[in-house]
């Protein structure tokens, strides 16, 4: 089937690989979708261009990009299950110019020899927040990792579940102890709003 001329435009455009898979797919969901009176399939439905046309179609669906656009009607402006804020073009465009081109993000192109992608946006982020210094991560969670392993070192951090941003869906929070000696983060039962009464309960001295 993959030497029939029907087929060519699907193998040039989505690859051996997945025509393949998709012709297995469909010779399967046939076998059993659409039996003749004596319990085997219909050969019509085998022929080169019905089976091609149905192929395409299935292509179609399979290899079609995930991400849709939608409108936020949620009454959250930023939302995480939508990608949280849009950027503004000049961001979009740098992005399209990071992503097409090689960039030096940790080359050093005066000295020649690798660098710091943080030298790229350090300053700029001193200068915004009063920082002394500044560092890059991509997602929350890393930066608070690296804020509670610098700042609560050797020591337990505490969290209301009253005032917990939870990520990763109806798991929930859960105990974090990344390493002996390092910070661990322990949630404690929810109040709404969460006084300092409610917490002595549970603060503990550190070792």
């Amino acid at each position: 089937m993959l030497g029939w001329p029907a087929l060519a435009p699907l193998l040039l455009e989505y690859g051996g690989q997945p025509v393949l898979a998709a012709v297995r797919a469909q010779i399967d969901e046939l076998r059993l979708a659409a039996p003749d009176p004596t319990g085997a399939p219909s050969t019509s439905l085998f022929l080169e261009a019905p089976f091609a046309a149905r192929l395409a179609e299935r292509l179609v669906r399979t290899e079609a990009p995930r991400l849709r656009r939608v409108f936020n009607l949620t009454g959250t402006v930023l939302h995480t299950n939508l990608g949280r804020a849009p950027l503004p073009e000049a961001a979009v465009a740098a992005l399209t110019l990071a992503a097409r081109e090689p960039c030096a993000l940790e080359y050093d192109l005066a000295d020649g020899a690798r660098g710091d992608r943080d030298r790229l946006v350090e300053d700029w982020l001193r200068d915004l927040t009063g920082a002394e210094a500044a560092t890059v991560v991509n997602n929350n969670a890393a930066a608070v990792f690296l804020l509670l392993n610098t700042l609560a070192m050797r020591r337990e951090v505490l969290v209301s579940r009253g005032e917990l941003v939870e990520i990763g869906g109806p798991s929930g929070s859960r105990t974090s102890c990344p390493a002996p000696g390092r910070a661990c983060a322990r949630s404690v039962p929810p109040t709404a709003p969460t006084p300092v009464t409610s917490r002595r309960p549970w603060v503990r001295a550190p070792p």
